[in-house]
């Protein structure tokens, strides 16, 4: 296997990049969820062959790109069978669900999401004329479960028509097990809820937590649903944009079809189809390079707070890069758990000079709570983790400079 450089330090800063040139030149960023590493080598390949070609006019999807699609889910994921005509390329995973919402609801029906949960899935559903319905995941013992009860009551109002599902869950880091995933595609087959699954993180699992495609589950609950997908979390090619969604039934993909046609998001990258190629055919071993040194990296901040901030506790991460923080300990004497994520995020900008994701915004019950990208070189996360307990020690007694 190819030697990979995790620890190189790439300047990202002056490059117009959201993570790094949206605050002050001083504070180190850890919160917008991609990476500070170089993609693959041989995605490099592929865009500078099609850079070198030198004409970037309207692109066909070719077969090669839904065969790399279908060969990579069977390989890495025993997602056996997926087809061109169950297919449809899009310009990326926000943009995939936001039309499935779109061809799967009306205006005024409810959209289910387990909270706290990905930022973007309410605009998405906003956007779409509908409302949430959150069913709270329930936190204990430092874990987060899922309340089928909750879930029963909420799929069975007959305003309920959409179930938007995170797998694995953005930001609370669970990877949801086959049980877990056939449970709930039955509560919402039972009532009538079409489950849209965004499994844009699923490359991203760690040792004991496998990925189950929502596609693998028993073939009726499978037609209920769609799954958006997608290689550029998990191989660092998020600006360059591209996503697919699955559907099983022809009836449910014409719809989302005609949904992305509606919504303009219809006409895919230029670069995407070379860099999703490049990707599940000759970046494999990359990514397992890459998932070890994550996995690492969060024994790092695991290894770090047990022994030097008591007062945060990291959730345990089964998937993604992304780890949940709670904070709640950190709060001084007396002080009001409503309102401290922000106050505490806003603390840790200006005093310790590092930005973190506030956990409100991903719905009030992330309150107490922050999220820490870790995707980053092994000297940066070290030196993230010490300004996160300048911070803590400063926000605790602001006296002690």
């Amino acid at each position: 296997m190819e030697t990979y450089n995790f620890d190189e330090q790439i300047p990202r800063r002056g490059t117009d990049s959201v993570k790094w040139d949206e605050f002050e030149a001083d504070a180190l960023p850890m919160w917008v969820a991609d990476m500070d590493f170089r993609t693959a080598p041989a995605i490099l390949d592929a865009l500078r062959r099609r850079l070198e070609h030198g004409v970037f006019g309207y692109e066909l999807v070719p077969q090669s790109y839904y065969d790399a699609v279908s060969d990579w889910f069977d390989r890495r994921h025993g997602w056996k069978g997926i087809t061109r005509a169950q297919l449809v390329p899009t310009t990326g995973v926000i943009a995939a669900y936001s039309a499935c919402i779109k061809a799967m609801s009306r205006p005024g029906d409810q959209v289910i999401v387990q909270t706290p949960c990905y930022n973007a899935f309410f605009p998405a559903i906003r956007n779409n004329q509908c409302t949430e319905s959150h069913n709270t995941l329930v936190y204990k013992d430092g874990r987060y479960s899922i309340d089928f009860s909750d879930l029963e009551r909420k799929a069975a109002d007959p305003r309920s028509t959409v179930l938007l599902l995170c797998n694995p869950h953005n930001p609370a880091g669970r990877v949801w097990t086959r049980e877990e995933l056939e449970r709930i595609g039955r509560i919402c087959l039972e009532h009538g809820v079409f489950v849209i699954a965004d499994e844009i993180h699923c490359e991203l699992t760690y040792p004991g937590h496998d990925y189950t495609p929502f596609a693998t589950l028993p073939e009726e609950i499978v037609r209920n649903s769609a799954s958006c997908i997608s290689p550029t979390k998990a191989f660092n090619i998020a600006g360059i944009q591209i996503a697919n969604v699955f559907a099983s039934d022809p009836a449910v993909l014409q719809k989302v079809d005609r949904a992305i046609n509606d919504n303009e998001c219809c006409d895919v990258n230029v670069f995407g189809c070379a860099a999703l190629e490049a990707a599940y055919n000759r970046s494999e071993d990359w990514l397992d390079a890459l998932r070890k040194y994550l996995y690492d990296n969060y024994l790092t901040v695991c290894d770090f707070l047990a022994r030097e901030l008591p007062e945060v506790t990291a959730l345990p991460l089964e998937g993604t890069y992304l780890m949940w923080l709670d904070c709640r300990a950190a709060r001084r004497e007396g002080e009001p758990l409503e309102g401290f994520s922000e106050r505490f995020a806003d603390h840790l900008r200006y005093n310790a000079k590092l930005i973190l994701s506030t956990g409100t915004i991903y719905g009030a019950d992330g309150e107490g709570f922050e999220r820490l990208n870790i995707a980053c070189p092994r000297e940066r996360l070290l030196d993230g983790l010490e300004r996160l307990r300048k911070g803590v020690r400063t926000y605790a007694r602001p006296d002690r400079g």
